[in-house]
């Protein structure tokens, strides 16, 4: 008997393969990094094939760790980095193209090309999203319009195109040989391409973009009954396992988080930051700079929306003051340091090195390090950097609450930045909210995991869902409410210096 459910998380750094139990709790983990290449200034890729191999590669570790078979599995889902855009060759499975990863910056002419005489909102009633290098379409866009090889095969209908859940997927579950070629309502979401209303391609925007349809992934829901296909796994674990859930990443935390309920809300913390608040079946237009997207859709019930604030840089600022100024040696030792000083000294850095997203969506935007004096020291810098993620995180709230009309109470968090706690108790004094942490903090994961568990009855339902749910730690805020609103006036004259660097 299968007592367990795996799940593929293919992140913007890494891939792990992560096996749960009935409770929700963490079998065993494996997780192997991937390169991050940088053509240009702006520009992000990331290796398909690189990639595909490593998620075979952590599903083997995870059952090795475990001292788990395949047969041990009762399903498998996905998790995936949303809008990164890959085009293969549909009977080689060889790409065309690197992949190009959802925080590349190269489509920014072509989005200002759609917007000419139409403006940024040009697709937002259709789709939820306004026009940005974000999104997936001006990424199918660029592949097809750059790469010759990719247009003409697209033309001879011998090319496919998949956010990465659909890339791996179609391996899993055959490759050339009979993959499956879908993508989840959520992932669909972020295309640009996608009707909100009837979760269909459009075909106006599609002939809009030169795109064609033939390339573009069946839409299915997030958990799926009729299962996608069975990976057959080689070697001493050979086993036909259903592949029956997708979750784009952000979407599976709120599964992950079981925000079931319309009103509930949750931020993850990775490479970006992400925060989603649960709609109900019916969607919200956003007038202050949000998205509407999917939440998830359960087999053929109502697919459930979100309004969603998406930040591109957070964890990722961290990595930057590691990798490129070699102020700390690891992650972790952000939190050391800023701790050496009891405030930020006046100094607010700005991450805006791909444009800012929510609520802004300037893509002429640049990371600026703002109010600086002599003396600020390395522990200044160390706080600002982590405020800055705390600080977005406001930008969204409040563009939230006046969308929504609903005042946020409090905001579960997940993510690898909730392990800092010096942030996670800034985060509830900016806020002004109490902010919870989960005792399974892997919620993304588990998120693509119970997808593909409810799909083949592992989990009945719902509320044995939000039964495994439990909270690790709360923090309360505790900061006076003059120096919160002069911390965040002065954070706003920040983000204000980071307009229009690009001309």
């Amino acid at each position: 008997m299968a007592n367990y459910v795996g799940a593929l998380d293919q992140g913007t750094t890494s891939n792990r393969f992560i096996i749960f139990d009935h409770s929700g709790q963490i079998v065993a983990v494996d997780q192997k990094e991937h390169e991050q290449i940088f053509p240009q200034p702006g520009w992000v890729e990331h290796n398909p094939a690189e990639i595909w191999q490593h998620t075979r590669d952590v599903i083997r570790g995870a059952l090795v760790k475990s001292g788990l078979t395949g047969s041990d599995l009762a399903a498998i889902g996905i998790t995936n980095q949303r809008e990164t855009t890959v085009i293969w060759d549909k009977n080689t499975g060889a790409p065309f193209h690197n992949a190009v990863v959802w925080q590349c910056t190269r489509t920014n002419e072509i989005c200002k090309e759609l917007m000419r005489d139409h403006g940024q909102n040009r697709f937002r009633d259709k789709t939820g999203l306004p026009i940005a290098t974000y999104f997936a379409g001006p990424k199918i866009k660029w592949i097809l319009d750059n790469v010759a090889a990719a247009r003409k095969a697209a033309a001879k209908g011998e090319a496919l195109f998949g956010t990465m859940e659909t890339w791996i997927i179609w391996w899993l579950t055959g490759g050339p040989v009979g993959g499956s070629h879908v993508t989840d309502v959520t992932n669909a979401s972020r295309t640009l391409l996608m009707d909100l209303q009837t979760l269909k391609w459009d075909e106006q925007i599609l002939k809009t973009m030169n795109i064609p349809s033939r390339i573009l992934p069946r839409i299915v829901p997030s958990c799926d009954m009729n299962t996608w296909g069975t990976t057959l796994l080689d070697g001493p674990f050979e086993a036909e396992i259903p592949v029956c859930g997708a979750l784009g990443d952000q979407q599976a935390a709120l599964v992950g988080q079981t925000c079931f309920d319309m009103g509930e809300a949750k931020n993850t913390y990775g490479t970006g930051c992400f925060l989603l608040l649960n709609t109900g079946t019916t969607p919200t237009v956003s007038r202050h700079g949000l998205l509407t997207t999917l939440g998830y859709q359960i087999n053929d019930q109502a697919p459930v929306y979100c309004l969603e604030g998406s930040i591109a840089i957070t964890g990722a600022l961290v990595q930057w003051v590691r990798d490129n100024l070699g102020l700390i040696s690891s992650a972790p030792e952000i939190e050391d340091l800023a701790r050496t000083v009891e405030d930020n000294g006046g100094a607010y850095f700005v991450p805006a090195f791909s444009g800012l997203f929510a609520p802004y969506w300037r893509s002429d935007a640049r990371g600026v390090v703002a109010g600086l004096t002599r003396f600020v020291n390395k522990g200044h810098i160390a706080r600002a950097v982590l405020e800055a993620s705390a600080y977005q995180t406001r930008d969204i709230v409040e563009a939230m609450n006046k969308d929504s009309g609903v005042e946020l109470s409090k905001l579960k968090v997940d993510g690898g930045m909730v392990a800092n706690e010096l942030l996670m108790q800034f985060q509830a004094d900016i806020l002004n909210v109490p902010v919870i942490r989960p005792r399974v903090s892997e919620t993304t994961a588990l998120g693509a995991a119970y997808a593909a568990g409810l799909a083949v009855g592992f989990w009945e339902g719902l509320d044995e869902l939000r039964q495994n749910w439990a909270v690790d730690r709360t923090w309360q805020p505790a900061m006076a409410s003059e120096v919160r609103e002069n911390y965040y006036h002065e954070w706003k004259k920040a983000v204000d210096r980071t307009f229009d660097w690009l001309d």
